[in-house]
Parts: C-alpha cells; sequence; structure tokens
C-alpha cells in the first residue's frame, strides 16, 4: 500500500459530503481521487481536482483506486462492497453494515477470501460525548456497573420524504438508522450478552418504517437499554449509566456533525470546539468520599476514524472497526427482530 491512499466515494449525498469527503481531503496519507454523482455536478465545487464518475461500476473499474468508501443507501451495500472487493479495492462501508445478517457474513467471508479490509464506518465511537462514557467505565469510576441506558432522542414529528429511511426499501427504519450506533457503544464497552429482548412500532402515521425501538440486553451482572425515538421535543441524558458506587449522566452534545454542515474544515487538530457548558454529571465515591460534579466533555474528532484506518492500510495497526464487529451488530438487529416477532426473549 502507497504512502498516500486513493480513495473513492459511491455517493455525495449527505453522508458523503460531510462525513467522509471533508476527512479524506484532511488527512495527509488519502487522496480523494474520485466521487460519484449519478446525475449532480455538487462535489465539482470543493472537489473539482477529484475524478466525477456516474457509476459505482466506473469508480470500481479505476485501477488507480485503492480504497472505496460504500456510503450508498443500505439496500444497495451488499451489491456496492461485492463489486469494489471483486474489483480488489479495500472497503469502508457505512452503517447499517447491510439490511440482513447473512449479507454481512457474506461480505466478511469474500473480504477475508480476498484478503482485503473491510471496515465499518462507525463515527460515533469518536464522538466527544462518547468518549466521556468510554473514560468513565475505562477508570472504573462508578464500581461494578449494573444498569446502563443508551438513546438516540429526535423529533421529526413528520414524515422526511426519504424512502430509503422512512420509506418502504429493505433497510429503512430507526433500528437500521440510528441502531448500529447505540449497538456498536454497547458491544465495544460492555462485550457480547447472553439475550436480547426488544420492542419497536411506528409512531407516526405517515411513515413505513419503525420509528421507534427498545432494545434490553442482558449480562449477567448487568442490563443496558437502547432506546431510538422519533418523538422527544425534550430530550433526557443520551447515556445513564448506574453502578454499586455512583452514577453517571451524559448529555449527546458532540457538536461534530452541527459544524460540518456549517462547511467548517476539520483537521487532524482539535478543530472542534468542545460544548461550552458542562454536559454531564457524575455522582459517586472516590477514595471513600462522595463526589458529585457537572463534567466537561473533551472535543470528539472523527478524522481520528480515518487516521486509524490509515494505519491499519499501512500496517501499523489493527483495523478499528472490523467487519466481525459489523456481524455482531447485525446479529443484535436481526435478534431483536426476531423477538418483536415472537414476542420474547432470544438467547444469543
Amino acid at each position: 500500500m502507497s504512502s498516500v491512499i486513493k480513495t473513492g466515494i459511491c455517493s455525495y449525498g449527505m453522508s458523503g459530503r460531510v462525513f467522509h469527503a471533508p476527512f479524506i481531503e484532511a488527512h495527509p496519507g488519502f487522496e480523494l481521487t474520485a466521487i460519484v454523482e449519478r446525475h449532480k455536478d455538487e462535489s465539482r465545487q470543493l472537489y473539482a481536482g477529484s475524478k466525477l464518475y456516474r457509476s459505482v461500476e466506473e469508480l470500481c473499474a479505476d485501477k488507480t483506486i485503492q480504497l472505496i468508501v460504500v456510503n450508498t443507501p443500505a439496500y444497495l451495500h451488499l451489491e456496492h462492497a461485492t463489486m469494489a472487493l471483486n474489483a480488489g479495492k479495500n472497503v469502508i462501508i457505512e452503517k447499517p453494515f447491510t439490511v440482513w445478517l447473512y449479507e454481512a457474513e457474506q461480505l466478511q467471508q469474500l473480504a477475508e477470501e480476498k484478503d482485503l479490509s473491510l471496515t465499518i464506518f462507525q463515527n460515533r465511537r469518536y464522538d466527544g460525548d462518547f468518549i466521556a462514557v468510554k473514560n468513565v467505565v475505562e477508570e472504573n469510576l462508578l464500581g461494578e456497573i449494573r444498569e446502563a441506558e443508551f438513546r438516540y432522542d429526535r423529533y421529526r414529528p413528520n414524515y422526511n420524504g426519504s424512502p430509503h429511511k422512512e420509506g418502504d426499501l429493505p433497510g429503512a427504519g430507526l433500528l437500521h438508522n440510528l441502531g448500529p450506533h447505540l449497538i456498536d457503544q454497547a458491544l465495544y464497552l460492555f462485550g457480547w450478552p447472553q439475550a436480547v429482548f426488544a420492542d419497536m412500532w411506528q409512531m407516526r402515521p405517515d411513515v413505513l418504517s419503525d420509528d421507534y425501538f427498545e432494545i434490553l440486553l442482558y449480562y449477567n451482572q448487568l442490563r443496558v437499554r437502547l432506546k431510538g425515538t422519533c418523538i422527544a421535543r425534550e430530550t433526557v441524558p443520551a447515556y445513564a449509566l448506574h453502578g454499586m458506587k455512583g452514577s453517571f449522566l451524559q448529555q449527546r452534545s458532540d457538536l461534530q456533525e452541527e459544524k460540518l454542515q456549517q462547511a467548517v474544515k476539520p483537521s487532524l487538530e482539535n478543530w472542534c470546539p468542545p460544548p461550552a457548558e458542562p454536559d454531564g454529571l457524575l455522582h459517586t465515591e472516590i477514595n471513600g468520599e462522595t463526589v458529585k460534579k457537572q463534567t466537561h466533555s473533551d472535543s470528539g474528532n472523527y478524522i481520528r476514524f480515518y487516521d486509524d484506518v490509515y494505519k491499519a492500510l499501512t500496517g501499523k495497526a489493527d483495523n478499528p472497526v472490523p467487519a466481525t464487529d459489523g456481524v455482531k451488530v447485525m446479529r443484535i438487529m436481526e435478534a431483536a427482530q426476531e423477538s418483536v416477532k415472537e414476542k420474547r426473549i432470544i438467547g444469543l
């Protein structure tokens, strides 16, 4: 692998424009070589030096491309990732990994057979708010954790007009859209659970897919609740952890997406400021003394994901989010869907 990795993006929609192109452009180890836009030329305004292709097939046929970002709608992930891997390209694939578990397993096997890197884009591991939660867990500030709740609250009372997110296309719905973030974070912190119980439904009358989910992960001495909703005008802490010594509450406060939407350019430095006000509450015991204080999360930075991918592709580190991680998330999602259908706890 050359020192500068020639990279192509399969789509220049919101995902490509906000979460991928700016970071590939900003990281010295990558070259934004090509972008696919089927009908528009919007990428020419910021990335005129890149090639413009009209199809993923053209992108995969470019022999100079070494890495392809598959960020098309979920129902196209299997097709486009298969095409890229068969063309000899390393792949970053957006969440959800695929629509169904068997598709994720199929892609994992293909990447292994081709000896290519397949990485799941779990950028929310690099949010400042989640990093604050991770630090509390790793520093054992709460003692043995018995209960945790991770949630994504949004207020979108009406259909957003996107069939691949809220319509009847495969992979539409809140479970596939936001569930992978929460499930990945839970598995990242707590490991593999013993069982799953779930509830899903459609709260809004004009939406054809699930817009609410609640997943309960059973561990031996721990319960983890994951929840997503589109009807929450007032939010509660996005993360709540309760241990034998204390509790930690953390707001969803990372500002990166907001700044990226405002066309702020990222960098390897801390380009996005942390929240101005306290965004967490720690109430616990430290060295035998009760401590109750407001906390501040540090800046997150999604470019660290791309930096970790670069290190992996150049043989300096392991894959930061390998396909095995993505398969585990899909297994939880499929177990959750089975639990809803059968109205019972699903053992893993």
